[in-house]
């Protein structure tokens, strides 16, 4: 019996996430920590050595990573059916979920940036897997993002070459106190913040959407977007007070552009990315008020609904002739019976309807931070930004798998991919149970928090008014009523994530290359050109004319040069 790459793929990584799911069970039961060690190679006074950290967290967070990994594979066997080079596209997968597990269980600046690095190249290649030139760019503005994070957790390392050693675990608890230290928490930051897409580096995870949807799926869901948030719980100790402050703010902007942005999105692949962007500005946020339990409980929740929503828009895309408009689409419902379902599921849980995966962390989130310490401003932000998560939800619902028949004869539908339907309803299962049965694993203690009636019940209603303007407001027929068109370029404005995209595309090479253009117009294709070589060119050839002409009319030519050279002599004589 032939077995192909995918089928093998997903069998080892799911035999892998059964084996890490049960040792972190088994850790937290225990509180156990191991601390691995292994001497790689040693030469007189130095050693090369290879340090892992394996606890309940990076086994748990990794055995997810597994999980998804490979429920995504199944899925891409049929996705990615037509493809020659399937076998590469899994290669491709294989090795980033490589780097990524080489992330999670290193507690060394070194290694991380091996595994960090690995993450953004093959990052990179899965994104411009479809060679065109949206591709291309998208890739491009996708590298140099995650360089400058990059570039700033290569100075920390440099910077910790002070303290005699890269294994970060050791000085957590002496960092507040240090400003040299301070400064490696800062770098740390700016980090996390490229790799999670926070303001001002939120370009790039919208534009990565060109990459196929089963990579959007794994990279945007549960690896890459959420590496910069994992190192930063890591990390958590080590942030002063003002750090904390300038995340706490940067991380609720983000949240809010982003909710905003996906309202006038009408790319389906995108309007999910920015409601990713959304859930790390959440994550980021409850970790920058100091509850990183709570961030991670969130960020395991989050990849699991958000690689069930990107799964179901891959099939919807699939299905509608590779369009990605939801303005095209509607009724998908009667067509589509399963996959809705899987959409449905997983939106619901985005939006944290109770009892759903969302639901556990995204309500004690918000809860949390009613009993924090925040200015007006900013718990405002906070609630303001979830309501519009379940505004767009609603919204990609009427557009999407309600609403009216657009171009929808011109589609063939059908739900013949099992492999595809496969991988998405094991996902669902997590997406239904997972925040539960997470929700007594993480926290051996349950949270319980008292707060007045009001306040307790903020999040449903939030939700509430939400889910109204969703449901009403993007309709065709109440956009001429309340004649929306007036307001065009705040619409523009606010659905094009505040001209980001913009401005850190052309605003910031836009200089340099039109000065680079004029340069090359102007002094190499202009002066030095017509002074320079092209002159000489110039002369020499009139030069060879001339002598060609003479050998040409040779009779003539010699008269003449003869009458003129017996004129010089009779002349000078």
């Amino acid at each position: 019996m032939y077995l192909s790459l995918c089928f093998i793929s997903f069998f080892l990584l799911l035999m892998f996430f059964v084996l890490s799911f049960s040792f972190s069970v088994y850790f937290i039961m225990y509180n156990m920590i191991y601390f691995i060690e292994w001497e790689i190679i040693s030469l007189n006074s130095s050693s090369i050595v290879m340090t892992l950290l394996l606890d309940w967290m990076s086994l748990l967070f990794m055995s997810f990573v597994m999980l998804i990994s490979s429920l995504v594979i199944l899925y891409s066997e049929d996705y990615m059916a037509s493809d020659i080079m399937l076998n590469r596209f899994i290669f491709l997968v294989m090795m980033f979920v490589l780097s990524m597990i080489f992330l999670i269980i290193s507690p060394n600046l070194i290694s991380i940036l091996l595994g960090w690095d690995g993450l953004g190249l093959i990052s990179y290649c899965l994104v411009i897997y479809y060679q065109n030139i949206k591709s291309y760019n998208a890739g491009m503005l996708t590298a140099l993002s995650n360089r400058v994070g990059d570039v700033a957790l290569l100075m920390a390392i440099a910077w910790m070459l002070n303290f005699g050693g890269w294994n970060y675990i050791f000085y957590l608890d002496c960092m507040l106190n240090n400003y040299e230290l301070c400064l490696i928490s800062f770098l740390v930051i700016m980090a996390g913040m490229t790799k999670s897409a926070q303001i001002p580096f939120s370009a790039w995870l919208p534009a990565a959407m060109a990459a196929p949807t089963p990579v959007s799926a794994l990279v945007h869901s549960s690896t890459l977007v959420t590496a910069g948030v994992y190192l930063l719980i890591r990390f958590n100790k080590a942030f002063p007070n003002w750090l904390l402050n300038f995340l706490l703010v940067i991380s609720v902007l983000t949240m809010f552009m982003s909710g905003l942005g996906a309202n006038f999105e009408y790319d389906l692949k995108k309007i999910i990315a920015l409601s990713t962007l959304s859930q790390l500005g959440l994550m980021m946020s409850i970790l920058s008020l100091g509850f990183a339990d709570l961030a991670f409980f969130h960020l395991l929740t989050h990849a699991l609904f958000k690689a069930l929503l990107f799964m179901c828009a891959g099939m919807v895309i699939h299905n509608v002739s590779n369009l990605q408009d939801i303005r095209f689409m509607g009724n998908l419902s009667i067509f589509m019976p399963l996959t809705s379902s899987c959409f449905m599921v997983s939106n619901f849980a985005l939006c944290g309807t109770p009892f759903l995966a969302g639901f556990y962390s995204k309500d004690m989130i918000l809860e949390v931070v009613s009993l924090s310490n925040l200015n007006m401003f900013m718990y405002f932000m906070y609630f303001f930004s979830v309501g519009l998560t379940v505004c767009y939800s609603f919204r990609l619902f009427y557009y999407v798998l309600w609403g009216d028949f657009n171009l929808i004869s011109m589609f063939k539908l059908n739900e013949e991919n099992w492999m595809m339907l496969i991988g998405m309803l094991g996902l669902m299962i997590f997406a239904v149970f997972g925040g539960s049965m997470l929700n007594w694993m993480i926290f051996l203690t349950p949270y319980f928090i008292c707060l007045p009636f009001f306040m307790k019940m903020m999040p449903i209603m939030v939700s509430l008014m939400g889910l109204w303007l969703g449901s009403i407001l993007f309709k065709y027929s109440l956009m001429y009523f309340f004649n929306l068109f007036k307001y065009y370029k705040m619409i523009i404005f606010s659905g094009s994530m505040w001209f980001m995209p913009l401005v850190f595309t052309k605003g910031i090479s836009g200089l340099p290359l039109n000065y680079s253009l004029n340069s090359i117009k102007y002094i190499d294709l202009g002066w030095s050109e017509y002074f320079g070589v092209q002159n000489l060119y110039f002369v020499l050839m009139k030069l060879s004319s001339m002598n060609q002409w003479f050998q040409m009319n040779d009779l003539k030519s010699y008269l003449i040069i003869y009458l003129i050279s017996m004129i010089l002599i009779i002349y000078f004589i």
